[in-house]
């Protein structure tokens, strides 16, 4: 189905486009740290990854029809498209800084190093998984300019369904490493939702 929009849409998703490929840059051309020996590993939480793949593949089958899919409303597109360029910025930076402050601890599998430290600061002391969460921002932002309703939804859903099972298969390896320090971090800190209420 062709996909038409006009230059507030092209603009917005190709603002949009720009910091995925900064999301995904960080993460193809990252300087590899030494290489360190794993203590532990949570396979579980590859299923995980599978289903929020799924879940960004999603957003790419079913564009709709027209970019802005109201009444016209030159106000409505400017905001909508401005609120989807922000969301993919946001999120783009706090995945690359969350990925940056764990340094020689991020990896794509689930694992605890030799070493390993509990990480409590920077985007870590607003939630505990900085990077899903500036992940699904990145499926909002793309759901707010190109996929329809239902190829929206069913990339939010899968994402979401991955995104449980990697946070419970990488926390059970931190409560088994760390025990009450962890315990006492996942009181004070919630694992995806910033509260910022607290």
């Amino acid at each position: 189905m062709r996909f038409q929009t006009d230059a507030i849409g092209l603009t917005a998703l190709i603002l949009v486009l720009v910091a995925y490929v900064l999301f995904g840059s960080v993460f193809l051309f990252r300087k590899r740290p030494p290489q360190t020996e794993d203590n532990k590993r949570a396979p579980a939480a590859t299923f995980g990854i599978v289903l929020q793949g799924v879940g960004f593949a999603l957003l790419w089958t079913a564009p709709r029809q027209r970019w802005w899919p109201f009444p016209p409303s030159r106000a409505g597109e400017v905001a909508l498209a401005v609120a989807a360029v922000i969301l993919a910025y946001a999120s783009c930076w706090l995945s690359i800084r969350a990925v940056q402050t764990l340094g020689k601890q991020w990896a794509y599998a689930a694992r605890v190093i030799k070493g390993h430290e509990l990480i409590t600061q920077g985007p870590y002391g607003t939630v505990r998984n900085p990077i899903y969460l500036g992940m699904f921002g990145l499926v909002l932002s793309m759901c707010l300019v190109f996929s329809r309703w239902w190829s929206g939804l069913a990339a939010v859903v899968f994402f979401l369904i991955g995104n449980h099972i990697r946070i419970r298969a990488e926390e059970r390896l931190l409560r088994e490493t760390f025990g009450d320090q962890f315990e006492e971090y996942a009181r004070g800190v919630p694992a995806f939702i910033p509260r910022p209420w607290r």
